[in-house]
């Protein structure tokens, strides 16, 4: 009996030993998969608390967990509003990561824990002018009550909106003809767009291809790639993500794009460092890190560091009365353009209807003529025939509608979070701008 009581006494101590040998483990050397879940965590829930002021339990609840990889559900958020600043960890202590919030620039990962390089970029937002409210969508925000009955009945079905909307927005002949908003979320909530950020990145782009600070046919892009085979990429290759660069955009892994994202503190660097794979202008490959680059070559562009961090707000965002935007930089202050950008459903339908218009907005040329078509044609490297292979985040493709624009990908790629602008006199359900998740 006592051999007994003994073996269960050391069987008892080496169990104790191990659990604090793994907690010391996961504790001082967390696995990568558990940082990426604490960073995605902590930025998902700082950008939605300090720009949408949203409830940090839901957005951790709904946003974060409900969707995501298994191990989400063991995360746990704290966050100090004093100090704009959100912390996440497994089980709120094993391996932490933080997100800070900065003016004008929403929140930041900061996988290096450097909170005061984050917070050095900042930039100063105007607020709206508060005259323009009651004017009708686009000039102002009010929408005509007598919303069109056969777009209403269609929105309405919860079958065709989805689980999870939070808001759809259809706008015809320039007005909003309709709107809905799922529970907690209104035309005043700003909302990320994920992958529709990449379009907005590059019509930014197209400000300044039209002032003549870039070009479409420039190459040796960065430094580094002047002294091998990446010097024949060029701009438009990155845009048609036909750079022919490695990068893995599978989200269920630690894979490039989770670690640029939330592991690496300068995102663009990063991507710059892969190599090639792939025949330029031959292999289309949907890469985030490309869209990252893209913002670092159009700020590097700007030139002044202030200017550039203004840019969005000058050039393309003020223009179009888009005052809720707000597009996120990493760590070093380089713009997310592939998936941080948030604005309100209004915001977002002023987009798709700027680019309806051909990148004229109030009769002001904002993008070069044509180029807007530019972006609309089929990437040249895309085989895409019958689905959509533009989708982010581990989604599946969809299918498209029988009347819906061509299949092929194009040069700006839009993910999950859809917006469709289609020159059509009737409505069709690929009409709609949506913004949400479904």
């Amino acid at each position: 009996m006592r051999a007994v009581v003994k073996f269960i006494k050391w069987l008892l101590g080496l169990v104790v030993l191990a659990v604090v040998g793994l907690f010391a483990w996961l504790y001082l050397a967390p696995p990568e998969l558990i940082r990426v879940g604490s960073g995605y965590s902590a930025k998902i829930v700082c950008s939605n608390v300090f720009i949408a002021g949203r409830d940090p339990n839901e957005v951790l609840a709904i946003d974060v967990q409900a969707p995501g990889h298994p191990l989400l559900r063991l995360m746990r958020v704290s966050v100090d509003k004093e100090r704009r600043l959100v912390s996440a960890g497994l089980f709120g202590v094993l391996g932490k990561s933080v997100a800070v919030a900065r003016d004008g620039l929403g929140c930041a990962s900061v996988p290096n824990g450097d909170t005061g390089q984050a917070r050095q970029t900042s930039v100063h937002v105007e607020p709206m002018a508060v005259s323009s409210q009651g004017a009708l969508w686009p000039e102002g925000e009010r929408v005509d009550a007598s919303q069109n009955p056969q777009v209403s009945k269609v929105i309405d079905d919860a079958a065709m909106a989805g689980t999870g909307m939070r808001a759809v927005v259809v706008v015809k002949n320039g007005r909003i003809v309709a709107e809905r908003y799922g529970d907690g979320f209104s035309a005043k909530t700003p909302l990320l767009g994920w992958s529709m950020t990449k379009t907005v990145n590059a019509a930014i782009v197209g400000t300044l291809v039209k002032d003549g600070k870039m070009a479409l046919d420039n190459k040796g892009l960065f430094a580094p790639w002047k002294a091998d085979g990446r010097a024949a990429i060029s701009l438009a290759d990155m845009m048609a993500m036909s750079s022919g660069l490695e990068f893995n955009e599978d989200y269920g892994d630690v894979a490039d794009v989770t670690r640029m994202l939330y592991l690496e503190p300068d995102m663009a660097g990063f991507g710059e460092g892969k190599p090639l794979t792939g025949k330029v202008g031959k292999v289309f490959s949907y890469s985030s890190g490309t869209a990252v680059m893209l913002s670092r070559l159009w700020q590097d562009a700007v030139g002044d560091k202030a200017k550039a961090l203004a840019w969005p707000r000058s050039a393309l965002f003020g223009p179009l009365g888009m005052h809720s935007a707000v597009l996120e930089t990493d760590e070093q202050g380089t713009f997310v353009g592939s998936s941080y950008l948030y604005a309100t459903a209004h915001d977002w339908a002023r987009f798709g209807q700027f680019l309806l218009q051909g990148g004229i907005w109030n009769g002001a040329q904002i993008l070069p003529a044509g180029f807007v078509d530019w972006m609309r044609q089929p990437a040249p490297a895309s085989k895409s025939t019958a689905r959509v292979r533009c989708g982010s985040r581990g989604r599946a493709t969809k299918k498209i509608p029988a009347r819906a624009p061509p299949p092929a990908c194009p040069r700006t790629s839009i993910g999950w979070k859809a917006m469709t602008a289609r020159p059509s006199p009737s409505f069709r359900p690929s009409n709609w701008s949506w913004c949400g998740s479904g």
